[in-house]
């Protein structure tokens, strides 16, 4: 028989004690996802602390929810069910630092912000680099496999977790991949818990490969009248054998700090002297493309993408990379035509637009006129939209994530019923609302 709301919350204060167990009105509505309230919050200090709590939430058939800075708790399709939140913030600790191996283990709350001097006084750096800033978490960062402009040269989340150690649905710990003491048998387990919304398990810690900071780094922008303008250029900088570490291509509002309507924003990180000379070859092709070519200031890339906090609706849309720069001008015509306004940064080499849109339309016109309009503009060439920020009412008219191959979906749903049968983490909010 489920225990009553009052002895619920004796058990659950009897894990992490009443000073971290959250149940004020206002501390509720911060913690809600897409307007569902939670009826507590939980800011456990250990992984025995998180195990306990997953144990009980399972024995009490209750719904809970991981967080780690909050920053992308829109993501994921609403919430089925809500009783509790899981916050995070208290696993922040460095567990392991081994700089001769490049490796680090960490607590899977401590934000990237906090990492970063650990590893600069070794000259190292976890590359990682999502538009949403520094104030994320690893986990965070993990859990909605996000990236940034450096995924061009240093790759995905998935390329650079070695092992992570997470809590089942059922509170069982698990490790999975490198500094293995348990592991889940016929199981890539590192690569399954990216991007998998913390609807598999609770990531509690994490083993991460570090590359070495480069000894030099400079970034030049190119503006362009319009994105298409800029489409020459990257097909330039594709063929031709500069290797940047950043290759972004900005458009709309997303290019107001450049001089044109559209740019394309190129990083190199070597030694000076190479950095030197590919900067050169650089300048030297852009201006033959008729682009407007400045070097960009030492904080460019750190400064924050301000065209994606006020947006109404933001986008995660993936082409092919040949495709981007096109993609970025048909978007802006689409935006134009309805009224609404769009800003574009796009990771040019992988074909990845972060996509922000501003404007007042009904949630049918957005699921038909742009989400609907844009899924079907780029399926034919195995494209893809993720709604990864969007009011309420749209998302309930739609799966967020898209459409998936039957066969994947098979998949997904087998490998949710196993991991978590009773539908304790997250449930909704994956794929199909699984």
């Amino acid at each position: 028989m489920p225990v009553s709301s009052h002895a619920l919350t004796d058990a659950l204060a009897g894990i992490v004690g009443k000073d971290r167990l959250l149940t004020d009105a206002a501390s509720l509505a911060s913690r809600a996802v897409d307007g569902a309230l939670p009826a507590w919050i939980v800011r456990p200090e250990s992984v025995d602390d998180v195990s306990r709590l997953l144990r009980l939430a399972a024995e009490e058939r209750l719904a809970v929810a991981p967080r780690g800075s909050g920053t992308l708790m829109g993501l994921g399709n609403p919430p089925r069910r809500l009783d509790g939140v899981l916050d995070l913030a208290g696993l922040a600790a460095v567990v392991d630092y081994e700089p001769a191996d490049l490796t680090t283990t960490v607590q899977c709350g401590i934000p990237l912000a906090a990492l970063a001097p650990r590893l600069a006084a070794q000259r190292q750096f976890f590359p990682l680099d999502p538009l949403d800033g520094s104030s994320r978490s690893v986990g965070g960062v993990l859990a909605t496999n996000a990236s940034g402009p450096l995924r061009y040269r240093y790759g995905t989340p998935r390329d650079l977790l070695l092992g992570v150690r997470f809590v089942q649905a059922d509170g069982t710990v698990t490790w999975g991949g490198a500094r293995v003491v348990k592991s889940v048998t016929g199981y890539d387990v590192p690569k399954l818990m990216v991007g998998s919304l913390g609807t598999l398990g609770v990531l509690v810690e994490a083993t991460l490969r570090l590359h070495p900071v480069p000894e030099a780094e400079q970034t030049w922008v190119v503006s362009f009248p319009t994105a298409e303008r800029a489409a020459g250029l990257l097909a330039a900088i594709l063929d031709s054998s500069l290797q940047p570490n950043r290759l972004e291509i900005l458009s709309g509002t997303a290019a107001a700090r450049t001089a044109g309507a559209a740019a394309v924003a190129v990083s190199f990180g070597s030694v000076p002297e190479a950095v030197t000379a590919q900067g050169e070859d650089l300048v030297q092709i852009a201006r033959g493309e008729g682009g407007q070519v400045v070097t960009a200031e030492g904080d460019f890339w750190s400064r924050p993408w301000g065209f994606l906090a006020d947006a109404t609706v933001v986008l995660k849309v993936a082409a092919p990379p040949s495709e981007a720069a096109a993609l970025c001008g048909e978007i802006q015509h689409l935006a134009t035509g309805i009224g609404i306004v769009a800003g574009i940064l796009g990771e040019a080499g992988n074909g990845v637009l972060h996509v922000a849109l501003t404007g007042t339309l009904s949630a049918a016109e957005w699921e038909s006129r742009v989400i609907g309009a844009l899924r079907a503009r780029v399926a034919p060439a195995g494209g893809s939209v993720v709604v990864e920020r969007a009011p309420r009412e749209v998302k309930e008219r739609l799966d967020v994530w898209g459409p998936v191959e039957p066969e994947t979906l098979a998949l997904m749903k087998r490998l949710k019923s196993e991991f978590d049968p009773l539908g304790t983490l997250n449930p909704g909010r994956y794929v199909d609302r699984i």
